[in-house]
């Protein structure tokens, strides 16, 4: 009989993931992924296309085995405790077929009866998660008219409709529009502020950046190591510069030693690499101190575009060097 969860752990880790492998037959799709989730924060599963992020998703999912290693969902094993991990757990993958002929709330209240509601708190349940990812337009169509954007609405609404504990979320924001987008932003972290813990893989990063707390960077079906992270915080990155006095900013940039084969206009703005953030910090105070007019002076890619960059590039040139 599976165990019954009472509460997320008390050491706060709500996804442990420890020397995980899974392969289909000679492709080896995750070799060696090892990583913690803490309770109440988004963090965000990173890597490019192949790397083995669905189908490490699909295993704390319970719905794939590991060959090897282990996982824990609030103190719970996938596969050993299946129901009580599905019970606290909410799964968006990202394509998740609907039931053609039933409307979106009919879709949700049936949903809810998947999950042991009573009819009422199943109805009561649906209406309130159709206000919450906007679909109040729809609620009474047929899911066969939604698009592909209000689909995703629908499925972000399935996942929830219990309440869980973890969400898992895999592109979640594929055919959102812009205003969807920030809505689902805003969403995932009010989700994280109760209390619950979210993982989310995405290709927009950008996005990821203004949402996630932390971040898992899977290459290869491997996870990237907390040194080789770390190393990543210091190496080069280009930095955005506006002023309205170009000449008087290119001079300190000068004086500054960047060589003006690095300096790169682009509009009305100046790109210089700068290796981390005291060399930044270093930087901005002295073109202040200058008198050198700034009105914008930041990362020309976030830090979750920046390290991922960074991580591939040192694969790549490792791989030169063999």
């Amino acid at each position: 009989m599976s165990a019954t969860p009472s509460s997320t752990p008390s050491s706060g880790e709500a996804i442990v993931v420890h020397k995980v492998s899974r392969s289909f037959g000679q492709v080896h799709a995750v070799k060696d992924a090892s990583f913690t989730v803490e309770a109440g924060t988004v963090t965000a599963l990173i890597g490019p296309n192949g790397s083995g992020k669905t189908t490490l998703l699909l295993m704390l999912a319970s719905l794939l085995k590991p060959d090897s290693g282990s996982i824990r969902i609030a103190g719970f094993d996938p596969i050993e405790n299946t129901a009580a991990v599905r019970s606290m757990l909410g799964w968006m993958p990202d394509i998740l077929g609907s039931w053609a002929a039933l409307t979106v709330r009919a879709t949700l209240e049936t949903t809810g009866r998947l999950y042991s509601m009573d009819r009422m708190t199943a109805a009561a349940r649906a209406s309130e998660l159709i206000a919450l990812v906007g679909l109040e337009q729809l609620a009474n169509q047929p899911t066969r008219v939604l698009s592909r954007g209000q689909k995703q609405r629908l499925s972000l609404a399935r996942a929830l409709v219990h309440d869980p504990e973890v969400l898992l979320l895999d592109e979640p924001a594929s055919g959102l529009d812009p205003g969807a987008r920030i809505d689902l932003r805003t969403l995932v972290r009010r989700i994280a502020a109760e209390g619950k813990t979210v993982l989310v893989s995405s290709h927009v990063l950008a996005e990821l950046d203004d949402m996630a707390d932390d971040a898992v960077y899977l290459e290869g079906g491997i996870t990237a190591s907390a040194d080789r992270i770390e190393r990543t915080k210091t190496s080069a990155r280009s930095w955005r510069i506006k002023s309205s006095a170009v000449p008087a900013l290119k001079a300190q940039l000068a004086l500054a030693g960047i060589a003006d084969v690095d300096v790169v206009e682009d509009r009305l703005e100046i790109l210089v690499p700068l290796d981390g953030e005291a060399a930044a910090t270093e930087l901005l105070s002295r073109l202040v101190t200058a008198g050198v007019p700034i009105s914008a002076f930041a990362p020309a890619v976030g830090e979750l575009e920046h390290t991922f960059l960074d991580l591939s590039r040192s694969t790549t040139e490792q791989e030169v060097g063999r």
